[in-house]
């Protein structure tokens, strides 16, 4: 049976159509495909002006509740609602982020889907791919690299060594490249100086991929990246420093929208990848319009819950890309739910209704929290063996309570025949009239913008900020760049900034710490809590796991 096999296992014995195959379920004739293999493709800038004007289909975003060590499915159920939809017969495609490196080979794992509803070549998707991380990886790194050559070669631009604000990147787990010191060995070796590494998914040159429209829009957004301050306070920009032609040569590639298949031969667009928690979560503007344009139902995900994830698909995303959604799926599992009302991991398995009635108040927030932006929602359930009808039936009824029709999703054992009637629910609900708006006017003060998002979408009593977060302020307001969207850094593992406080936390307030500016992105980075811009490996990786054998198949990869 399927359910002894591992993800990899079940994704090595599907029989892939050719990627022309899948491209011409969406019309898009092979002229139009930049092949990778036989199952990988990019699709060309030129199929934009053949099809900007088609109307577009129905946006779905699929969301969850705030994540536990249970799992929830986010992914897996993306993937298995679009082959749903594809089942009752409806020209459907889907888009995700890319998988980064750091969390395959790390704790997290990949980010292909799960069971029966995954994305294939899934090993290519969560590990190489088509070299568009890589291409990010380059075009930072190479700013990095002018950077210093700057100050070695006479200092033109009067930066202040201590003030630079770019780090360097690279896609993988490294803590010891956290904080490191540069430039040691004499004067030809550089200008010694305190740097560091962030993972390349934190970089704002993948925000920016992400938020991108073109080449051309692609270069102005690079230019206004502000790598450091001079020694009088003036902001030093990679247009100062000329970096933004040849980055955006680097990625002139990486930002044509990658299309792979579903196991179901559903199309799948996978592009772009920023984290959920420090930037913005969600897959290229590129790969959803194109996306939208090709097909009458279009899904796609955001990063972690909707607090974090959903709230910036719908206010930076929706806003920069003139988008508007048609409905929202919240995915949640009854054993997830269990975990916010305060049960351990290793007894989940057991009938606790106290429990799931203590962490249904984390589903009913987030439920709110969707409809407030104007939007239908329906609950996803992710099915697992464990749950029984008593546990799923008072989900139903916290839920419909709240106007929510709830389905139980079976995509992971049953694939797109388990999301049938997810996708039913969710036909009906793009069929409903919405009043999608946004949370704040971009024109209110980024504190107020702040505050919004902290007492409104987390449930914050109050928004409070440190010195150092005034001060940021305060350099904010003087560069004239008040206007910018708001980008919250927070933990994911809370609606609050307590990674501890489960379920829905309430008497909190949210802290500020520090405002980073990705100018060239449109948003100020508002950082709360502990963000860690570059993971650490545990004690023991995925990667001891994971092996090729002498026909180059892998193993252990999920």
């Amino acid at each position: 049976m399927s359910q002894h096999l591992s993800d990899i296992e079940i994704a090595q014995q599907c029989r892939m159509e050719p990627i022309e195959a899948i491209a011409a379920k969406l019309g898009i004739a092979e002229d139009d495909l930049e092949h990778y293999g036989k199952y990988k493709a990019k699709v060309s800038f030129d199929l934009w002006d053949k099809i900007k004007g088609n109307p577009d289909g129905k946006l779905i975003l699929v969301t969850a509740i705030t994540p536990t060590p249970a799992g929830e499915g986010k992914t897996t159920t993306t993937v298995g609602l679009a082959q749903g939809l594809a089942k009752l017969g409806k020209k459907t495609a889907l888009a995700l982020r890319e998988p980064s490196l750091g969390p395959v080979f790390g704790v997290k794992g990949g980010a292909a889907g799960g069971g029966h509803s995954q994305v294939v070549p899934m090993e290519d998707i969560n590990i190489h791919f088509t070299g568009d991380i890589h291409a990010i990886t380059a075009a930072h790194n190479l700013l990095a690299a002018m950077i210093d050559n700057s100050l070695q070669q006479g200092n033109e631009l009067n930066i202040d060594p201590r003030r630079i604000a770019l780090r360097r990147v690279m896609d993988m787990n490294d803590r010891a490249l956290r904080n490191i010191v540069i430039g040691l060995g004499g004067k030809p070796n550089g200008v010694p100086r305190e740097n560091g590494f962030d993972i390349t998914v934190a970089s704002e040159v993948m925000a920016i991929l992400c938020l991108s429209s073109g080449i051309g829009d692609l270069k102005e957004r690079l230019a206004r990246i502000i790598v450091a301050y001079t020694y009088d306070d003036k902001p030093v920009t990679a247009g100062d420093l000329g970096a933004q032609g040849a980055m955006a040569m680097l990625l002139k590639d990486a930002l044509k929208p990658n299309l792979v298949q579903t196991l179901e031969g559903v199309p799948a667009f996978i592009h772009g990848g920023p984290f959920a928690n420090i930037a913005h979560g969600c897959n290229s503007v590129m790969a959803t319009r194109y996306g939208l344009k090709l097909a009458d139902y279009f899904v796609t995900e955001a990063g972690f819950a909707a607090d974090l994830g959903a709230e910036k698909f719908l206010d930076i995303k929706c806003r920069l890309a003139s988008l508007k959604p048609n409905a929202v799926v919240i995915v949640a599992t009854v054993r997830a739910l269990k975990m916010h009302g305060g049960v351990t991991k290793d007894k989940l398995g057991e009938i606790n209704m106290e429990a799931l009635a203590a962490g249904i108040p984390n589903l009913e927030k987030h439920i709110e929290n969707v409809k407030s932006f104007g939007l239908p929602v329906v609950v996803a359930i992710n099915a697992f063996p464990t749950d029984t009808a008593e546990e799923l039936k008072l989900v139903e009824e916290k839920c419909r309570a709240l106007g929510a029709p709830v389905a139980l999703s079976e995509v992971w054992a049953k694939g797109g025949e388990g999301g049938a009637d997810l996708a039913e629910k969710i036909i009906a609900a793009c069929d409903q009239p919405n009043d999608f708006h946004y949370l704040y006017d971009a024109s209110l003060p980024p504190k107020e913008k702040m505050a919004l998002i902290a007492t409104r979408i987390y449930g914050a009593d109050g928004i409070a900020f440190t010195d150092q977060a005034e001060k940021d302020l305060k350099t904010v307001s003087t560069l004239g760049l008040d206007h910018l969207l708001v980008c919250m850094a927070k933990t994911q593992a809370s609606l609050s900034d307590d990674p501890a406080k489960k379920g829905r936390p309430r008497n909190f307030t949210v802290t500020v710490r520090e405002v980073r500016v990705s100018a060239g992105a449109g948003f100020l980075v508002a950082v709360t809590g502990s963000i860690m811009t570059m993971p650490g490996l545990p004690k023991k990786p995925s990667a001891l796991s994971i092996d090729v054998d002498e026909k180059g198949r892998i193993s252990g990869l999920f």
